[in-house]
């Protein structure tokens, strides 16, 4: 017991000693005041500010076959269905006109979608209707949603309005 004592001071000595040795080097991870820091993270969504694309290399839709508005907790999910030309469409989006805002109490999107790929032999068949159907969806938030009577989604050839 008494030899526990002894090494006691000692080893509390060496702990601390240890311990703030960090304290003398400004980035070390030993460093207390270094333990809680912000790190600068880096990510992949765009900044605010940043421009949209430009250049959207998509199309309009050839036809809006069906449009359905589905009510949830925190507003409501626009979801059109639309049939290309070909098989092979690909990357399908409703891009909302006017900044997303209603006018006049319409909200109007763009349904869009890619090409196929250059040489790919899905983009140069026809199949059945029901292999070509493409679907994209949207959200608007109960906000927005008040001031909306109508919703239009545009294709090439026609397009579809749901009112309430």
């Amino acid at each position: 017991m008494t030899e526990i004592r002894r090494f006691a001071p000692v080893a509390l000595l060496l702990a601390s000693s240890v311990a703030l040795s960090g304290c003398g080097w400004k980035d070390s991870k030993m460093n207390p005041w270094n333990w809680f820091s912000q790190e600068e993270v880096t990510t992949l969504a765009p900044k605010e500010g940043y421009p949209e694309i430009a250049n959207d290399p998509r199309e309009l839709v050839a036809t809006v076959t069906k449009l359905e508005i589905k009510r949830t907790q925190g507003g409501a999910i626009v979801a059109a269905t639309g049939m290309p030309p070909t098989q092979g469409w690909w990357g399908a989006d409703l891009l909302a006109e006017n900044d997303g805002n209603p006018v006049d109490g319409v909200m109007t999107y763009r349904f869009v979608a890619a090409w196929p790929n250059p040489g790919s032999p899905a983009g140069q068949r026809t199949s059945t209707p029901e292999s070509r159907e493409i679907t994209a969806a949207a959200f608007i938030n109960n906000v927005k949603l008040a001031q909306v009577k109508q919703v239009v989604v545009i294709g090439a050839s026609n397009q579809r309005a749901v009112s309430r």
